[in-house]
């Protein structure tokens, strides 16, 4: 039979979207499911902002009557604003392994970008940078991260028939903190505080970290603004991450540095690694699926390192031997063995020298591909 592409317009055909991975990778030790409400609530024009200057088309695949893929097409009017480039984007990509079936998708997705004046198309890329993004290419048989995309060896080969190419790259690092603290960084991390009147943020409760939330995300602005693709988080936006996940916050893995004037100048966020947990509840947090999830919180050897942000007038000073400093302090208070850095682009050295003097190897890594339509 031939395959058959639908667009998503009621919520019965969202759910199916939404729900598709699920059975697609039932079984797999290495996916970790994405937080069911979240993925909800970011394909819900009513409950993401990003609906506000993104057009979005969603789509599935069906052979023999049974759902066989899925496509997202978003064209994000404010990234076309910012990068002057004509680009649409995919996402939420995901497909058996039939090349009709994948064909059918990415070309429906190119086509509906064209249509609408688009002249190339790239991808995996989400609404904003805080969502998943990166084809998986290389670390297939590596446990994968709340938050990331994982995906099966034959995507990359289904893809690259169809003309895309390489349009950047991102790499993973796992890394086995030291088991002390290092004299030479906690040296340093003294000095730069005192020349620069720096101070460490300490806060008890992830409710007393709310008042610094739009600070916080305001300096991802200005510190992120140059990065490949990034599109400045709106007020609306920043309001809602804080809502949603300010909550799961230890603040003792959120190093927060103020200057003299009290003023946040740098951050990093880590989290004790929710991946068996999300694993074990299948990403749904009710009637009792939260049980993991808080027991991962408070007892675990593994962590994920999600953002770092340095002010642009700090960066280059060593302020990063703070955020390293107070981070091994608290993964040495916590028993963290292993640590998963999340992606960072491969251009990115500055980032990547800080793992040169560690246990380090690199075991992921991801791209966006693009095409010319």
């Amino acid at each position: 039979m031939p395959i058959t592409i639908k667009e998503v317009t009621t919520s019965k055909e969202l759910k199916n979207f939404i729900k598709f991975p699920y059975s697609l990778y039932k079984g797999n030790p290495y996916w970790v499911p994405p937080m069911l409400l979240d993925e909800i609530k970011v394909l819900n024009k009513k409950k993401n902002p990003a609906y506000e200057f993104c057009d979005v088309k969603l789509w599935l695949a069906y052979k023999d009557g049974k759902i066989a893929g899925r496509i997202a097409g978003i064209i994000n009017r404010r990234y076309i604003e910012t990068w002057k480039n004509n680009y649409a984007r995919f996402s939420y990509i995901d497909f058996i392994d039939d090349t009709n079936v994948s064909e059918a998708l990415f070309g429906t997705a190119e086509k509906w970008a064209k249509e609408n004046g688009m002249e190339k198309i790239h991808g995996p890329l989400g609404f904003t940078d805080f969502d998943p993004e990166g084809m998986l290419v290389e670390g297939f048989k590596e446990l994968s991260t709340f938050g990331a995309i994982y995906n099966y060896p034959y995507y990359v080969t289904h893809i690259e028939k169809y003309g895309y190419q390489k349009d950047v790259d991102w790499v993973e690092f796992q890394v086995k903190p030291p088991k002390q603290i290092l004299e030479k960084v906690d040296r340093i991390a003294t000095i730069v505080s005192q020349k620069y009147g720096l101070k460490i943020l300490h806060v008890k409760k992830a409710k007393e970290l709310l008042p610094y939330g739009r600070e916080i995300f305001h300096l991802i602005n200005r510190a992120y603004k140059d990065l490949f693709g990034f599109v400045q988080l709106t007020d609306k936006q920043i309001d809602l991450y804080i809502k949603e996940y300010f909550g799961f916050i230890r603040p003792e893995f959120v190093p927060v540095i103020m200057n003299s004037q009290n003023k946040i100048v740098a951050f990093g966020i880590t989290m004790p690694s929710l991946s068996k947990a999300l694993q074990q509840n299948r990403g749904r947090l009710f009637p009792f699926g939260f049980i993991p999830v808080l027991k991962a919180l408070k007892k675990n050897n593994m962590a994920d390192l999600y953002l770092v942000a340095v002010d642009p007038e700090m960066q280059d000073k060593g302020i990063n031997a703070l955020l390293i400093n107070e981070t091994n302090k608290t993964f040495i208070k916590n028993k963290i063995t292993l640590v998963e850095t999340n992606r960072e682009l491969e251009t990115n050295l500055k980032v990547q020298a800080q793992w040169k003097g560690m246990d380090a190897r690199q075991h992921k890594r991801r791209r966006c591909y693009m095409k010319t339509l």
